[in-house]
């Protein structure tokens, strides 16, 4: 197998895990390269699920190794809780084939916190939808160069200076601009030491690691959380997330060259559907989205919210193959559009007198568009069953035939349902 990059396309929640275990079969290593704890991939495997926030979807594959890059920030009491429910499970989770890049950024208490306190300061109308995981936070703290790294967990002394250290500034944002206590940095470092004293095991030189696989001929996997549309310098700012979730921020987000990057998978839902703030062209709030909200079961694996649901956006999908260069699309969830009589493409905007084919680039300008739809017939038949293509009622292979014309990009896998077994290969 070449070395494959799996990126959402839309504005994540594309079913991005069930494809990554999909392509493991092919691979040797998985490495997720961006993100925090604030994704959830969810994998129903012989009929059980499971759902995994900071693990790569690989480690399913009991021999395959699994590595969480420099490009994610890390939270390390989820991460543990991760492992000791796998390992529940009889899943091997073992620091031999899991490990974590001493370059990765660590998750505090006071990422948390602060995440927590700002998003209830803003008003209703500026909230981001943040998860309050302390994702944003963590990554400000590694832009001014006070984070805490994977690797500081090996020296206790340093890392309880760097606790103090950044708890100057955050200490003064509690008590002077939220109005909350002062955290105590020896209260936080006993907290924390016990996590950093298990977390040891897992760090490793990743970068070395994943170089030294790629030399030898294996194929790696890069996992990416999140969509294109919340990347931070390409999405539909500021309602993003905190870190370049495109598919050239792969080889920064675990050490490799870019040279060494040979396929783009991307990922794309049948249909639209975003989660938190943030403007959405496409949503539906008659019959058509509640029957894609219900039979998608259109809810956040990581908090539980209601997604929002809307027709396949196709503008910001050419912007997703311009970013990020697929070699193939899959396009997941294709049986939820069964039933429908009518199915909708957004094929255009109509903003400020003109027709765009590509998103404007003005500061929130997509909640100021007018969609331009093609119509389509529906179909009927359950799909969910379906082995092959030809197996796909005409009106189901028409749809993904028009939107591989639009987008001048093979669909080269279609799901059908959450199963492993539930997929289609062109």
């Amino acid at each position: 197998m070449s070395n494959v990059v799996v990126m959402g396309a839309q504005w994540g929640d594309e079913g991005k895990g069930k494809i990554v275990d999909l392509l493991t079969e092919s691979a040797d290593l998985i490495v997720r390269f961006q993100g925090g704890n604030n994704a959830g991939h969810t994998l129903v495997v012989n009929g059980e699920q499971h759902i995994l926030h900071l693990i790569p979807s690989g480690i399913l594959h009991q021999e395959k190794t699994c590595v969480i890059g420099n490009g994610v920030v890390l939270d390390p009491v989820v991460f543990l809780e991760e492992v000791d429910k796998l390992n529940e499970k009889g899943i091997n989770v073992e620091p031999a084939r899991l490990m974590v890049s001493k370059k990765t950024h660590i998750i505090m208490p006071y990422h948390k916190l602060l995440d927590g306190a700002r998003e209830s300061a803003k008003s209703a109308e500026n909230k981001i939808g943040t998860t309050g995981r302390g994702i944003g936070p963590c990554y400000e703290d590694k832009v001014a160069r006070i984070g805490i790294r994977a690797a500081d967990f090996c020296d206790l002394d340093l890392f309880k200076a760097k606790i103090t250290r950044a708890l100057v500034e955050k200490n003064a944002l509690f008590t002077t601009l939220y109005g909350t206590e002062a955290l105590d940095p020896e209260k936080v470092f006993e907290e924390m030491k016990p996590v950093a004293e298990r977390m040891i095991a897992y760090v490793k030189d990743t970068c070395g690691i994943v170089g030294d696989a790629m030399d030898e001929g294996k194929g790696v996997l890069f996992e990416g959380a999140q969509g294109t549309h919340l990347d931070i310098d390409h999405g539909t700012y500021p309602f993003v997330t905190s870190s370049n979730t495109v598919s050239g921020n792969a080889a920064a987000g675990c050490g490799c060259a870019p040279s060494r990057l040979n396929r783009v998978q991307a990922v794309m839902k049948a249909y639209t559907t975003r989660v938190g703030a943030g403007p959405f062209p496409t949503q539906l709030e008659d019959e058509a989205g509640k029957h894609l909200q219900n039979v998608g079961a259109e809810f956040g694996a990581t908090t539980g919210r209601p997604r929002r649901c809307g027709w396949l956006d196709l503008v910001v999908m050419r912007e997703s193959v311009r970013l990020n260069g697929p070699t193939g699309i899959a396009v997941t969830k294709l049986d939820v559009l069964g039933g429908l009589d009518e199915i909708k493409l957004c094929v255009a905007y109509k903003y400020k007198g003109e027709e765009y084919t590509y998103p404007p680039q003005d500061e929130n300008c997509l909640a100021y568009v007018e969609p331009v739809y093609e119509s389509l017939p529906g179909w009927k038949e359950d799909i969910s069953s379906a082995k092959t293509w030809d197996e796909l009622p005409e009106n189901a292979r028409a749809y993904v035939l028009r939107v591989e014309e639009v987008l001048g990009v093979s669909a080269n896998i279609v799901s059908v349902g959450p199963g492993r077994e539930q997929t289609i290969i062109r």
